[in-house]
């Protein structure tokens, strides 16, 4: 597959509009082209340089966004020989869309909290993905 695989993941910069009393901060709308289908959005928080690795989905898109904080995203080919990094939060807000195939594994990186939310295509399924432990990848973050 090599970096092929790893080109198609998107980095979508998103509109942050400033509002008294709070900003408001998009995420995803219907009528973008990442947007494939809904099946659940969810919100994980990722403590200060703790690593959440590895995992590869078999059929589920994500579509990554870091409102609170930052994190660091990793990504491996499925053959581990291509590798990609992106941070995305309060310093770079973006949303990543992951399509299936693709190893990937993230890093909180402020001491504050870090919020992740992940609005995928389908439904969580623990029979789709592939898990692997840290030490099983040559180079970590």
């Amino acid at each position: 597959m090599g970096l092929s695989i790893l080109n198609k993941i998107n980095l979508t910069p998103l509109k942050r509009i400033s509002v008294d009393g709070g900003d408001v901060l998009h995420a995803l709308r219907h009528n973008e082209i990442d947007f494939n289908n809904f099946g659940e959005a969810y919100f994980s928080i990722v403590n200060f340089s703790v690593i959440k690795a590895w995992k590869k989905h078999k059929r589920m898109t994500l579509n990554l966004i870091v409102p609170i904080g930052n994190i660091k995203f990793v990504f491996y080919s499925e053959d581990l020989l291509d590798r990609k990094e992106m941070i995305i939060g309060e310093s770079n807000f973006s949303r990543i869309t992951v399509p299936p195939g693709i190893w990937f594994g993230f890093q909180g990186l402020d001491k504050k909290i870090n919020l992740l939310l992940n609005i995928a295509d389908i439904l969580h399924d623990p029979t789709e993905s592939d898990r692997a432990t840290i030490s099983e990848f040559k180079q970590i973050f």
